[in-house]
C-alpha cells in the first residue's frame, strides 16, 4: 500500500529537523548516553532532495548536522537514507523508526550493535 500523497520538504525544514533532534539529544540522560553511546560519525541522506546532512554522536550528546562532509576524509560508520517528509515525521514522533525501516522507508547502513545502540536512543 503506497502513499497516495507525498510532499517533499524543504532543506531548510530538514535542517530544523534535525537541529530539534540534537535538542532531543541533550534531553537523554548522561547515565544513559554512558550506557548506549560509542562516538561514530553520522551521515543523513535526504533521498528526495539530494542533500547529505554529516554529523557526529558522542557521549556528550549530538553535533549540530552539517551540509559539508567532514574534512578528515573519513567515511560515516553509520549512513541513514529517508526522504524529506519521513525525517520530519520520524524527528516530530509520528513515525516510529522500527516500522520505517520494516516498511523500507528508511534505509540504515550500519553494523548491528550501532543499529541496537540508536534503537534504544531513538
Amino acid at each position: 500500500m503506497g502513499r497516495e500523497w507525498e510532499h517533499m520538504a524543504t532543506v531548510e525544514e530538514c535542517r530544523a529537523a534535525l537541529e530539534k533532534l540534537v535538542e532531543h539529544f541533550k534531553e537523554i540522560s548522561a547515565e544513559d548516553r554512558a550506557k548506549h553511546v560509542v562516538e561514530r560519525r553520522l551521515a543523513c541522506r535526504i533521498s528526495d532532495l539530494g542533500v547529505t546532512f554529516y554529523g557526529r554522536i558522542h557521549r556528550d550528546g549530538l553535533d549540530p548536522f552539517k551540509e559539508v562532509a567532514p574534512e578528515d576524509g573519513r567515511p560515516a560508520e553509520v549512513k541513514l537514507t529517508l526522504s524529506s517528509e519521513d525525517l520530519i515525521s520520524m524527528v516530530n514522533g509520528d513515525l516510529d523508526m522500527g516500522r520505517a525501516l520494516l516498511g523500507g522507508r528508511v534505509k540504515i547502513d550500519a553494523s548491528l550493535g550501532d543499529l541496537l545502540r540508536l534503537r534504544r536512543l531513538l
